[in-house]
């Protein structure tokens, strides 16, 4: 097993800066591609139960954030919580110049920041630092199907616009290497009164099916039900639903992304894996920096000669599938 200090250029005076600069191009979440700024809440909007929508205006980051990334939050004033907490990228709004000026987070209340930032209001300055981690991947291509589970549907709206092509991230703004003709949202959730942004996917193009735990909306069961109804595989009778019967006519999907509880996505990785889908997971793992110092959140891949270590907050979050060499 190699360090990640293995990795690193050595030398000294211009040629090693060069090197270490390339080093740096390869991994967009390190520190050295990510602004600290002093944003505003513009707007809290609640979603579901304990579950927000935060706007805040900050167009250092807004205008280069893509779909994946997330960005470390923490009140501007006073010392307590001393770190921020990471968030990913909901979506972006635009100012009066055609730019974004603005970006979305979705949060569930957890704790002691998120309990706080329930109550933040317009004009509330918040410490920003990102854009951090490395986003999903363009190759978007035919059928996309996004499965979420719990607050794991926050990265999936910009996917979504960017996909089908009604929005472009970054700056310069990127060029998706291909588009989707079709974005499915699988999304589970415990409970009805917990699903959260579903007419936004919606208002974007995508079709949304849902599963709860309780049955109180869509089908009852697992979300992971539904992707293996969609790829063809018999359930028992007790599992069918009219919303796995209607996923089971969809396309099959030439792209699968996923976020949510770990055993969740294991199972849609095992999934995507045994009908060889290409399948990409936005891990939850927590962290503590959010730009590689402390590796807190490393998680085991595989690579050539064995496996190694990586930081899910700087090669990360977004992992393919069959990388983990845990699952």
């Amino acid at each position: 097993m190699r360090s990640m200090s293995e990795n690193l250029p050595t030398g000294s005076g211009s040629v090693a800066d060069d090197s270490l600069a390339a080093w740096f191009s390869e991994l967009p979440g390190l520190v050295c591609d990510a602004t600290w700024a002093v944003g505003h809440v513009v707007e809290r909007e609640r979603m579901a139960r304990e579950t927000y929508r935060l706007r805040i205006e900050c167009p250092a980051i807004a205008a280069r954030i893509l779909p994946g990334q997330f960005v470390m939050l923490r009140p501007a004033e006073g010392t307590d919580p001393l770190l921020g907490r990471p968030f990913a990228l909901f979506d972006v709004a635009d100012g009066p110049d055609g730019t974004a000026r603005q970006f979305d987070i979705g949060f569930v209340v957890v704790g002691k920041l998120t309990r706080r930032m329930s109550r933040w209001e317009p004009g509330c300055p918040v410490a920003v630092w990102g854009p951090l981690g490395n986003g999903f991947p363009t190759e978007y291509q035919g059928h996309l199907v996004c499965v979420a589970g719990g607050i794991g549907q926050t990265p999936f709206l910009a996917v979504a616009r960017e996909a089908l092509g009604l929005r472009r991230y970054g700056s310069p703004p990127r060029q998706p290497a291909s588009q989707s003709r079709r974005v499915t949202v699988l999304y589970g959730v415990r409970s009805a009164e917990l699903l959260a942004g579903v007419e936004a996917f919606r208002t974007a193009g995508a079709a949304v099916f849902v599963s709860t735990d309780d049955g109180t909306q869509g089908h009852r069961g697992l979300v992971t039900d539904l992707l293996a109804a969609m790829l063809g595989q018999p359930l028992p009778a007790e599992q069918a639903s009219a919303t796995t019967e209607a996923v089971r006519n969809l396309p099959r999907p030439d792209r699968i992304l996923c976020c949510g509880p770990e055993p969740m996505m294991q199972a849609v990785a095992r999934l995507a894996n045994e009908h060889g889908i290409p399948c990409w997971l936005s891990l939850e793992t927590p962290m503590a920096c959010g730009f590689g110092a402390c590796f807190s959140c490393v998680v085991r891949v595989r690579e050539q000669d064995g496996w190694d270590y990586r930081r899910t907050c700087v090669e990360g979050p977004v992992f393919a599938a069959e990388r983990l060499a845990e699952w």
